[in-house]
């Protein structure tokens, strides 16, 4: 029987770019809350 948790038998078959995941996520979380921002500001001049 195999042994699963040999990290040797386990090939990366799909490339991860580790960086730049995190800089596509903090960009769009960014942006994201830019524009909750900016929707928040504008609803309360609008109330007020």
């Amino acid at each position: 029987m195999e042994n699963v948790r040999d990290p040797r038998e386990h090939y990366n078959e799909e490339p991860r770019h580790d960086l730049m995941d995190v800089v596509f996520g903090f960009g769009g979380m960014l942006i994201f809350m830019t524009v909750v921002f900016a929707v928040a500001v504008i609803v309360k001049f609008i109330i007020s």
